[in-house]
């Protein structure tokens, strides 16, 4: 099985909120830009993933992938937010046909193509599947097979609805980079210790540059 995979991206200017104020507010948008450049560099590396469909706001941002506007991105109706987003890419990547989708968060800048692999791999023997986020509350991947409804529920608490709702939890201790989004200076401190994609990397080392010259 082949999978599409659906990455919904905040655009920079308004993202990873809180790395504030531990960082400027210019590199707050590099990072949480770099950090979906990177996520998406490794989905589309993935052996397993036919398709990537990025839905937000800014095109820059897809990267080569299939960018999709977010339901309201251009001032038009339709409701803001992650999960509005969510539906809109489910639906678009199941418009021709009923496809297994696996949905990603964007804030994964030390996913690795062999570590997205190993959970789409294990998602295929079952109809629903999530991965729990190294806090242990939340989710970084949810999938489904093909023709199954799909409605994940990302966001806080979204592990045990995940669960509650019948999604098989995929084993992923040995995946960091699959299990820890970025919201925090902290959590972008854990990450490099595991190495991060080329993009978050070149952020860092710019950021450490102009902090050692100053």
């Amino acid at each position: 099985m082949r999978w599409t995979v659906v990455i919904p991206v905040k655009a920079p200017a308004t993202g990873k909120s809180r790395l504030l104020p531990a960082v400027t507010d210019a590199a707050r948008a590099a990072l949480a830009r770099a950090f979906a450049l990177d996520t998406i560099a490794a989905a589309q590396a993935a052996r397993s993933v036919a398709r990537v469909i990025v839905v937000g706001d800014d095109p820059d941002l897809a990267d080569g992938a299939e960018f999709l506007a977010e339901p309201g991105a251009d001032g038009g109706a339709g409701e803001r937010g992650l999960l509005p987003a969510i539906r809109h890419g489910i639906a678009h990547a199941r418009a021709e046909a009923p496809v297994a989708v696996a949905v990603l968060l964007g804030d994964l800048p030390a996913l690795t193509p062999d570590e997205l692999d190993a959970a789409l791999d294990a998602a295929v023997r079952h109809p629903l599947a999530f991965v729990r986020d190294a806090d242990g509350t939340g989710t970084t991947l949810a999938t489904a097979a093909p023709g199954v409804a799909f409605d994940p529920q990302f966001g806080s608490g979204s592990a045990a609805r995940h669960a509650a709702a019948g999604f098989a939890e995929l084993a992923a201790s040995d995946a960091p980079g699959l299990t820890r989004d970025v919201d925090t200076v902290d959590g972008l401190e854990t990450v490099l210790h595991h190495g991060v994609g080329d993009h978050t990397a070149d952020v860092v080392a710019h950021l450490a540059d102009r902090k050692g010259t100053a």
